[in-house]
């Protein structure tokens, strides 16, 4: 299957209108005809390092009351998974609708347009059909990536203010004192500056909230015109710096340390990582496991980071309702991989658990009729593109590597993709998973000779922490057998 295909028509001119006198004139004609429908909007709303441990997810430990509201408006997918737990080729899988094998973007130093110059991106295809296409925050993982795709110059606030740390956000003396503390407990420490802070600052003394206004301001200069308005939020990516409100939201003696902070038992060398994003910055452990200690405050301030963005995107709803532009626009909301906090004695992403590739999935459509239903159908980020393409009546370009879930909307218990496809590179080896409704299951294969290194199983219906990996248990043999002939087959072989 080399072309996605809509299974839901486009959407259909209409037609009607009083039988008229050929003797009237022209005008009158005119006058008669229906009023041509207006263009659905797109408010595209990304979070970096958000997992889907959000109230609407069933997850209470987290307060993210505004999220949880666009899914009583909208459609809650449980099952999506990225395509690759790391932000620059997650985000060009989405933005270009194909695969990492595809984009060939499997690390941070490689913008989308330097290896894919030619390709029509989602943003780009929007501005091709008469939209006006803005981008906010962060998007691509690179800030001048796409240029062709928006119509004016992406926008990012700057990080700031003036201090030890220039450039990097950090705005109080408070939290470089409280990381001194840390290091005293955790010698050996430095880096890009302290991982988490409180600055009691108002919502925009961080990037996010000066997003937001900016955000703001766009939807009113937009606001009688098609838009596709990409929003993307900083938090909860490291350093989890959020104002000092959205801290006290949380006790630090109620926040729970993970309950499996160990390594899978039977998991290959190259499943896991020692996290050394974390370990950049001031204040973390260079070798060995956080203190308890320390992982409660790096928890407490993952939980602020998540709700400081709830917030805004809740500022972001209300002005489209007070801008009365709900029922013209389609919202989704996406997180561009998961994160770790704490379990598999491991933090941030990179690998091919499950922790790391479950993404959180809100699709807003107005006019739907499952708003406030949730579906459990396997579903991939390379299918937000065709999407958001039927559900602004626009044609699907041929290039496409996922399948439009609008026929979701209609029925969310429909039978629907086989698998989900991520991968994650170990140097010259390439780990390749598969997540199907019971299983994950992963070759961890050399590029050149394709020659399969390790194995992963992991059984959801036994195990859905991923604790164990059972791929050499005798009962599981012929199930490794059918999913590693899935895998070989590909995802093309699994479409719905």
């Amino acid at each position: 299957m080399n072309n996605p295909v809509s299974r839901r028509g486009f959407l259909s001119m209409m037609a009607g209108g009083a039988a008229l006198s050929i003797l009237q004139p022209v005008m009158s004609l005119a006058q008669n005809q229906p009023a041509r429908k207006k263009k659905m909007n797109v408010l595209f709303i990304a979070v970096d390092d958000l997992r889907p441990q959000l109230g609407c997810y069933g997850q209470k430990e987290i307060r993210s009351p505004n999220i949880d509201r666009l899914a009583a408006a909208g459609l809650l997918f449980e099952r999506t998974y990225c395509q690759q737990a790391v932000c620059a080729p997650s985000r060009a899988s989405i933005l270009s609708g194909t695969r990492p094998d595809t984009t060939k973007i499997y690390d941070l130093n490689t913008p989308l347009r330097k290896v894919m110059p030619d390709i029509v991106t989602l943003p780009e295809h929007f501005k091709k059909n008469g939209y006006e296409t803005v981008s906010i925050g962060k998007i691509y993982h690179h800030p001048k990536d796409d240029s062709q795709g928006w119509s004016t110059e992406p926008y990012r606030a700057g990080t700031f203010p003036e201090g030890p740390w220039k450039g990097r956000g950090y705005v109080t003396a408070e939290a470089i004192a409280q990381m001194e503390q840390n290091s005293k407990t955790n010698p050996g420490t430095g880096g890009l500056g302290p991982a988490f802070e409180a600055g009691d600052v108002p919502d925009n003394g961080y990037p996010d909230g000066a997003n937001t206004d900016h955000a703001i301001n766009e939807l009113n200069r937009l606001k009688d015109k098609p838009f596709f308005l990409a929003t993307g939020f900083y938090r909860p990516h490291l350093p989890f710096n959020a104002p000092k409100k959205y801290w006290d939201m949380y006790k630090r003696e109620d926040i729970k340390l993970a309950d499996n902070p160990f390594i899978p038992k039977n998991a290959p060398s190259y499943a896991t990582t020692d996290w050394g994003e974390l370990r950049n910055y001031y204040g973390i452990p260079k070798k060995g496991p956080c203190s308890d200690d320390l992982a409660r405050q790096l928890i407490h301030g993952y939980c602020a980071s998540v709700s400081y963005t709830d917030a805004m995107v809740g500022r972001l709803l209300d002005e489209l309702d007070r801008l009365k532009l709900r029922e013209n626009t389609v919202i989704i909301l996406w997180g561009d991989h998961g994160w770790k906090l704490g379990e598999h004695a491991g933090w941030c992403k990179h690998t091919n658990f499950e922790l790391d590739t479950h993404v959180p999935m809100i699709l807003s459509v107005p006019g739907m009729k499952t708003a406030g239903q949730r579906t459990w159908a396997l579903t991939e980020y390379v299918d937000i593109y065709p999407t958001l393409c039927e559900a602004c009546g626009l044609a699907i370009p041929g290039h496409l590597e996922g399948v439009s879930m609008m026929p979701l909307l209609d029925d969310p218990g429909r039978q629907w993709k086989k698998a989900a496809f991520s991968q994650y590179p170990r140097g010259q080896i390439m780990g390749y998973t598969m997540r199907t409704k019971r299983f994950r299951y992963t070759e961890w294969q050399n590029k050149k000779t394709k020659e399969v290194m390790a194995r992963e199983l992991y059984d959801h219906d036994t195990d859905p922490k991923e604790n164990v990996n059972a791929v050499d248990k005798p009962q599981y043999k012929q199930d490794v057998e059918q999913l590693a002939l899935m895998l070989k087959q590909g995802w093309r072989a699994t479409m719905p």
